[in-house]
């Protein structure tokens, strides 16, 4: 795949020091093998080579197997081998309700489970349990008793900060946000106060601020829409003006904060709003002045975020992008954009939405090099694959679409003009034509064109040395950087 991101009418700068050397968005947009669950994801994790999975899924089954067959029993709670996407035998727990969230700890030695399960393997673990990423061991010391379901949770320094839908945690008053110790599992002081559910935290990456995200009204005493910032060790609510991206709720529109992403000084946040042309875009924020950096007004709700590579990878079912598609093009459920302008990128695999939310993807993690998605859906680039897939820079990518019969005309002597519309290609932009001539093939004209699946605009190249008063073919090869494809060829007399 090559490395151009300019397309028309869509500027994509070039976010600093991308890796992985031609491909255009560090992913291939080829889904890589992994299986399935019988119903939704809604938690993910990598940690150790594996990928922890949880949800409302009871059975698990292998890449290709049909709904109902081949199937294993996980309840509520996977693990898949991070290199193959292969069922994590050892990894076997009974959870006794649905798991929403999963995080891991900072080195990857262990992961966070929180949901609405009361038992794992028979011993009481009221909403939140941690297991021993390695071996899979269910740990003692983690185990709060939480009133009512743990939605989000994110770990900073020796902290768990969890939210949801809770009044309680060991008897004490924490409306829907806590946080326990990873060391002892004992409850916090932090108490920010959320009047509404909390359904996104995260800590910056020195957890100096934590954000919360949900379908609150207030903090404390104070009104806050939706998003906030607060002290890491109070829950005191921090000045933050970059929160007026979400628009204050009315009886039209409703938009609410559903993921939050932290990565180096800059915070990303993700909305989904009920409504029509209700905010569902993506968002900004710089950590140390709490600015707004960018704000994306694509509509179609954004689920979920993930930063792999130095692309922001998001879940959701955009259906209208100002400055790129507009509704027509169909639903898109997985998108890339540029962490530095909210730009769109590269990247056009899909997804389909299924039962119960008719979402598609909810959630997305990432073990460095690949990202992992879950959700509803139960296609995965038009291929049978239910809630669980994942992608890697493994491979030569996507190949372009073939491209269509050339229109050819010769408008003057010894020349022979060709005109075809550009092709498409879901990992790359920037795409290569060549103008072959003949049985032979041979090359005689070359162009670059740039096309996405909302602007495909024409290419012309022209075969300067045709010879005159003959009758030849032509063919058009497109070309990724790693995958050539031609079409058929057409005929023209030359003049």
């Amino acid at each position: 795949m090559t490395a151009a991101l300019a397309a028309t009418g869509l500027a994509l700068a070039i976010v600093p020091a991308l890796p992985a050397p031609g491909t255009g968005a560090s992913l291939t947009a080829v889904a890589n093998s992994a299986w399935q669950t019988d119903a939704s994801v809604l938690g993910l994790a990598v940690a150790k080579g594996k990928a922890f999975v949880g949800g409302r899924f009871t059975r698990v089954r292998p890449p290709g197997a049909a709904p109902g067959t081949s199937q294993t029993v996980r309840t509520y709670l996977a693990a898949f081998n991070q290199t193959t996407g292969a069922l994590d035998t050892g990894f076997n727990h009974t959870l006794n309700n649905v798991v929403w969230s999963i995080v891991a700890s900072p080195d990857g030695t262990k992961i966070y489970v929180g949901g609405d399960f009361t038992r794992v393997d028979g011993q009481v673990r009221n909403r939140i349990a941690a297991f021993d990423a390695t071996t899979g061991a269910l740990l003692p010391n983690i185990k709060p008793s939480v009133s009512y379901r743990v939605k989000t949770l994110a770990v900073g320094g020796s902290n768990l900060y969890f939210g949801g839908s809770f009044g309680l945690v060991n008897g004490v008053a924490r409306n829907r946000v806590a946080a326990i110790s990873t060391i002892n599992g004992s409850l916090l002081p932090w108490n920010p106060n959320a009047n509404g559910d909390v359904y996104a935290i995260d800590a910056a990456d020195d957890n100096s601020k934590v954000y919360l995200g949900g379908n609150f009204s207030r903090i404390g005493s104070t009104n806050r829409w939706a998003v906030a910032s607060v002290n890491n060790s109070t829950g005191a609510l921090l000045p933050f003006a970059a929160a007026a991206a979400v628009p204050l709720p009315t009886s039209r529109c409703v938009s609410r904060v559903k993921d939050i992403e932290t990565s180096g000084g800059v915070v990303y946040f993700a909305n989904a709003g009920d409504g029509g042309g209700c905010f569902d875009g993506t968002w900004a924020a710089n950590i140390a002045t709490g600015s707004l950096v960018w704000k994306n007004n694509c509509l179609g709700a954004t689920e979920a975020i993930t930063m792999v590579n130095g692309w922001l990878f998001k879940g959701s079912h955009a259906h209208s992008c100002p400055g790129a598609f507009s509704d027509g093009t169909g639903a898109h459920f997985l998108l890339l954009q540029n962490p530095a302008n909210g730009n769109l990128g590269p990247w056009f695999p899909n997804t389909n939405a299924g039962p119960p939310t008719e979402v598609g993807p909810l959630v997305s993690a990432t073990g460095g090099a690949d990202l992992w998605v879950g959700g509803d859906f139960t296609r995965v680039n038009g291929v049978n694959q239910q809630g669980l897939t994942r992608f890697t820079n493994l491979g030569a990518g996507a190949k372009p679409l073939g491209p269509i019969l050339p229109t050819l005309t010769s408008p003057t002597t010894g020349q022979v003009r060709a005109t075809v519309q550009t092709s498409l290609d879901n990992d790359d932009i920037t795409l290569t034509y060549r103008l072959l001539r003949g049985g032979t093939n041979t090359v005689v004209a070359t162009t670059t064109a740039n096309s996405t699946f909302w602007s495909r605009p024409t290419v012309t190249l022209t075969d300067t040395t045709a010879p005159s008063g003959t009758s030849q073919q032509y063919r058009i090869e497109v070309y990724d950087g790693n995958n050539a494809v031609r079409g058929g060829y057409a005929t023209v007399t030359v003049r």
